[in-house]
This record gives C-alpha cells, sequence and structure tokens, in this order.
C-alpha cells in the first residue's frame, strides 16, 4: 500500500462510551429523530434487508468510487466489535459493494452493523441472517476492488453528514445519525419523551382519549 493510501486510512478515532451505546439501542430510530430536531436522519431509500433488524454503535465512515469495494475491505479490517460501517457508495446502484461473504465476515468479527448507500447483493442470504444491513438497492453484478478510497473521514451519506464515531442506530423505519458531541443531552430528551409517548398511549388504550 502506498504513502498516499495509507493517509486516506484515519485509524484513530474517539467513540462514544458503551453505556451511551446501550442507551441509545434502546429507543427506536424515529423518536431519536425527533428529538435530534428532524435531523440527521438518512433518505428513505436506505433500507434493512429485513424489517426485524436493529442496530446502535459507533461510524466507521468510508467513502469509495461508484462500483469498488475496496475501501469497505480496509474498514472491516480496522473496525472495532460494536462498531457500524458507514458507506458512501455514490448512491450508485451499477454493482453490488458487499454480499453475503462480506456480511458474514463483518458478523463473526463483531461489527454491529452496514449501512451502504449503494446496492448490495445475495439479498436472501442477508435476511434470512438478520445481521442488520441497510442498503439503497440491490444489483448481482459484483463491486470491482481497485481504486482506494477513504476511512473514517466526514462524508455524506442518503442526505445526512456522518463523521467517524457519530452514534448510528437502525431499525425498521430506517437510520438516524447522532452527532458524537450531542448524543449524552439527545439521551436525555429521547428518554423524556419515550416516558410521554409511553403516558399518552397507555391513556387512548384504557380511556379512548384521541391523541392530539
Amino acid at each position: 500500500m502506498s504513502t498516499t493510501e495509507t493517509a486516506m486510512i484515519n485509524r484513530i478515532i474517539t467513540r462514544v462510551s458503551q453505556d451511551e451505546i446501550r442507551r441509545a439501542a434502546e429507543f427506536q430510530a424515529a423518536i431519536l429523530a425527533d428529538v435530534a430536531g428532524r435531523r440527521g436522519t438518512l433518505h428513505g431509500r436506505i433500507k434493512p434487508v429485513a424489517s426485524s433488524i436493529k442496530m446502535a454503535g459507533p461510524a466507521i465512515t468510508v467513502e469509495v468510487r461508484p462500483g469498488d469495494n475496496l475501501a469497505i475491505h480496509a474498514a472491516l479490517a480496522i473496525a472495532q466489535p460494536g462498531d457500524v460501517i458507514v458507506v458512501d457508495g455514490k448512491d450508485d446502484l451499477s454493482c453490488a459493494l458487499i454480499g453475503e461473504i462480506m456480511s458474514t465476515q463483518a458478523e463473526a468479527s463483531g461489527i454491529a452493523g452496514i449501512i451502504i448507500d449503494g446496492a448490495l447483493r445475495d439479498a436472501d442470504a442477508l435476511a434470512e441472517n438478520a445481521f442488520p444491513v441497510f442498503s439503497a438497492g440491490l444489483n448481482p453484478c459484483g463491486p470491482t476492488k481497485s481504486i482506494p478510497g477513504r476511512v473514517n473521514y466526514p462524508i455524506s451519506v442518503a442526505g445526512a453528514v456522518v463523521e467517524s464515531s457519530d452514534l448510528i442506530v437502525g431499525d425498521a423505519d430506517g437510520v438516524v445519525v447522532l452527532p458524537r458531541d450531542a448524543v449524552s443531552a439527545l439521551l436525555e430528551l429521547a428518554q423524556k419523551k419515550l416516558d410521554t409517548e409511553t403516558r399518552r398511549l397507555a391513556a387512548i388504550r384504557h380511556g379512548g382519549i384521541r391523541a392530539p
């Protein structure tokens, strides 16, 4: 690997705490998106391969050239258990950037999930396994592995800015990105909102009160 290629991989990031990750995982992405000011959600084209999946973890950001997944392999090599790999695939659906093999490798390494603004393949196998994977679409065509990208640099993914170590939460509704420095405050707001909504739902179910 050349010096230039090495410079495009940032191996040192400051992750959110394990306690914050655990707490974030208790909330729906929708709750977190609301308290974040309706900001930081990825475009609805980013969908989970299975509706039952849920994930939360710090972002390992990846930028690739359309149709090339070399940088994703680099990210898998440096990611730590619990990380979420977030790939700016340029919304290109001409070639799948990952499939069953890379997904299985990520799961075996303890990765919490993968988000790709691009295509994937082996959808049936990925859905059956239920490892958290989100993508913009499907394509049976495989990728190239020849063009260096960047790992752990700021990226733009499906309408949201994502920086390495931002907290990523995804579920059946989609994906929300919480800026690392704001996570603690947003989790407090999320708990208050959840408590309020829980009371409202209980009142509706037991008293017939109409929701405003």
